[in-house]
C-alpha cells in the first residue's frame, strides 16, 4: 500500500485491538455510549485461529446472556490423574460448561457489527501509537490506515503489541490441542500432572458426540512432550480431527493502565495460573474498564491517574488477588517433584479435603477452598516440609503478597 494512502486521518473515539472475546465484549459494553469505536483485529475471521480447550465454569451464564447453541457439553467430574495413574475425582456444584469458544468469540459481534458508531476492520495489523503533542490524542497507526482517537484498549492477546508499546511483557507458555474420536467418559474433565510438563497439566476435555480436545501446556518441547502425553493416555496423534496451538499468559496482572491507554484481558495477564483459562476474569474486569472509559470522556480526563484509579485500582482486590492466589498454587505445583505429587494425592485421597472441595470449590474464585484446607493438619505438614526444600517459594511469595 502506497504511503500517501495513510496521509488522510479517520477519527475515532477509542481504538479496540483485537476483536476476540475481550474486544468484543467491551465492544458491547460501550455500544449505548454514542461513542465511534474502532476495532482492529488481524485475522480475516472472527475466533479463528481456534486456540482455547472451552471449559468454563458456571458464572459465565450468570455474567452474560448464553445462547443454547453455544453450550456443548457440561462436565460433572473434575478427575485428577498422578505420574503414576492415581485418580482423584472431584465433583461439586461447579459443573463447568464446555463451550463452542468460536461462538462466543462471534456472540458480542453480531451484536455490536451493526451499529453506525461501531466500526470492525478485519484481516488489518495493529502497527503502533505515537501521541499528538497538540491535542494530547493517539495517532494509531495500522496495516492499512491511521487513526486518531482518545483512548487506546489493548485486548490483543498474551504477545500484546500495544503492551509492549507501554512496557509491559508478558511470560509465556505454549499450549497445543487435537480434536479427535474417543471413548473417554463424557462427564468427566481429566487432568494429568507430572514434573515433566509442570507449567500447566495436560487435558482431556469432553466437547460432546464423543469429540474430545486433548491438550497440553509447557515452557519448552511441547510437541515432544505432548506425544509424551498422548501415549500415556493411548490417543494416536494421526487420528486427529483437527490441530489448535495458542500461547498463555502465566504470571499476575500487569499495570493495565497508562496515558490513553488501558489492556484487558491476555494481554493484561488477567489469566489464572492454574488452568490458563481466562474468560470469566476478562469479563469481570471489562466492566471495570468499560466504567472508567465512560467515566475517562465524562471528565475528559484520559491521565494515567485517572485510568488507573478507575480501572486497574478497582481490579486489584477483586481480580488481582484472586489472580495472585492462582499463581501462588501454580508456583507449588511447578516445584513439585512426581514424588511430592504422588504424597498431595494420597493427602487428598485419605482425609476431608475431598468433601471441602466439593463444599467450596470454585474454579475462578479459589480464596475461600484455601482457607478451609489450611486447616487439615496432614497438609499443613506437607506445605511446611516442601517449603524447606524449596525456601525460593517464601521469597517469592512475600514478594507477590506484599
Amino acid at each position: 500500500m502506497k504511503e500517501k494512502e495513510f496521509e488522510q486521518l479517520e477519527y475515532y473515539d477509542i481504538c479496540i485491538i483485537g476483536a476476540s472475546i475481550a474486544g468484543n465484549y467491551l465492544t458491547f459494553l460501550l455500544s449505548d455510549s454514542n461513542l465511534r469505536i474502532a476495532i482492529i483485529e488481524e485475522h480475516k475471521s472472527i475466533g479463528y485461529p481456534f486456540q482455547c480447550a472451552g471449559i468454563v465454569s458456571k458464572k459465565l451464564g450468570n455474567l452474560i446472556s448464553l445462547p443454547k447453541n453455544i453450550i456443548l457439553n457440561r462436565v460433572k467430574v473434575a478427575k485428577i490423574v498422578s505420574p503414576i495413574g492415581n485418580i482423584l475425582k472431584l465433583s461439586g456444584d461447579e459443573q463447568p460448561y464446555i463451550i463452542d469458544r468460536v461462538g462466543l468469540d462471534n456472540l458480542f459481534y453480531e451484536k455490536t457489527k451493526i451499529s453506525p458508531d461501531i466500526h470492525y476492520y478485519l484481516g488489518e495489523t495493529y502497527k503502533s501509537f505515537q501521541k499528538d503533542k497538540d491535542s494530547q490524542e493517539l495517532i494509531i497507526k495500522t496495516s492499512k490506515r491511521r487513526i486518531k482517537t482518545k483512548m487506546l484498549i489493548g485486548c490483543d492477546g498474551p504477545i500484546s503489541t500495544v503492551g509492549q508499546q507501554v512496557g509491559v511483557k508478558n511470560k509465556i507458555i505454549y499450549a497445543t490441542q487435537i480434536r479427535v474420536k474417543a471413548n473417554f467418559n463424557e462427564n468427566e474433565a481429566v487432568m494429568h500432572f507430572d514434573e515433566n510438563w509442570n507449567d500447566l497439566f495436560g487435558w482431556i476435555v469432553p466437547e460432546g458426540d464423543n469429540i474430545y480436545r486433548i491438550g497440553l501446556a509447557c515452557s519448552a518441547n511441547i510437541s515432544h512432550k505432548f506425544q509424551q502425553f498422548l501415549n500415556r493416555i493411548g490417543v494416536n496423534y494421526e487420528q486427529k480431527i483437527d490441530q489448535q496451538g495458542g500461547i498463555i499468559p502465566i504470571g499476575i496482572m500487569n499495570d493495565i493502565a497508562f496515558d490513553n491507554i488501558l489492556l484487558l484481558g491476555d494481554s493484561a495477564c488477567q489469566v489464572k495460573a492454574t488452568t490458563g483459562g481466562g474468560i470469566i476474569m476478562l469479563l469481570n474486569a471489562a466492566k471495570y474498564a468499560a466504567r472508567c472509559i465512560l467515566k475517562s470522556f465524562n471528565n475528559k480526563n484520559f491521565s494515567k491517574k485517572f485510568i488507573r484509579k478507575h480501572y486497574q485500582t478497582p481490579c486489584e482486590p477483586f481480580l488481582g488477588r484472586e489472580l495472585k492466589i492462582h499463581f501462588l498454587i501454580r508456583l507449588i505445583f511447578q516445584n513439585c517433584s512426581n514424588q511430592d505429587i504422588e504424597e498431595l494425592f494420597n493427602i487428598i485421597g485419605n482425609s476431608n479435603i475431598k468433601e471441602k472441595i466439593s463444599l467450596y470449590g470454585d474454579m475462578d474464585f479459589p480464596k475461600k477452598l484455601i482457607v478451609k484446607l489450611l486447616s487439615n493438619i496432614n497438609l499443613i505438614k506437607f506445605i511446611v516440609k516442601f517449603l524447606v526444600k524449596n525456601p525460593q517459594i517464601i521469597i517469592k511469595t512475600f514478594r507477590i503478597l506484599f
